[in-house]
């Protein structure tokens, strides 16, 4: 007889729920761990169909990791989801799995294709160098802002221009130069290491 888990992923915790034949046979928490979920999923679901998962900050790592352990886990939208686990009275993270695997039996959902780990290398890249460019743009603007109350306009200019500009305005002024090239330096740094990204 085939069975179907539904998997709540928190963080630090997952609830399962395993039905057959449209009752659930079982429910459990277990650490948010692939292994120890595959295991609970041996134990309790030999002949399991399905396992779902909702989208989230885990998703990605319980995809190939439950894949690799050879567990039928697909990843669904969780928009589309809660759409129907908001409808049950009391909801708790053991009723969310419980209405997870009710979707799988019923086959009622929209699964997300999850990208491999190669490809989420290259996306964590790009937002990681788009980060740090932020960082450089907020600490050019807060030393320029900060020299502004001391009447020094630092011209436009961008890299080695600024850095020069910067340390022209604060020739002879070791009070602010204290203050301002720590966080020059700081963010001769972080443009470095978006260049490098």
């Amino acid at each position: 007889m085939d069975q179907y888990i539904g998997l709540d992923v928190s963080l630090k915790d997952t609830a399962v729920s395993i039905r057959e034949n449209r009752k659930r046979i079982w429910r459990g928490k277990c650490p948010s761990d692939p292994k120890v979920i595959s295991q609970i999923i041996r134990k309790h679901a030999p002949h399991a169909k399905l396992v779902v998962f909702e989208t989230g900050p885990l998703s990605t790592w319980f995809y190939h990791a439950l894949n690799a352990e050879r567990i039928p886990a697909i990843c669904i939208e969780a928009r589309h989801a809660q759409k129907v686990l908001n409808e049950t009275l009391n909801k708790t993270d053991a009723n969310d799995a419980d209405g997870l695997a009710q979707l799988a039996e019923a086959g009622f959902y929209k699964v997300v294709r999850v990208k491999t780990f190669d490809n989420m290398v290259t996306r964590t890249l790009v937002a990681a160098r788009s980060q740090l460019v932020s960082i450089s743009k907020q600490l050019s603007n807060q030393i320029r802002g900060l020299l502004k109350t001391f009447g020094l306009i630092v011209p436009k200019g961008k890299g080695g221009a600024f850095d020069a500009y910067v340390r022209a305005l604060l020739d002879g002024n070791s009070g602010l130069a204290g203050v301002i090239l720590p966080l020059l330096e700081a963010w001769r740094d972080i443009r470095k290491r978006a260049s490098n990204s």
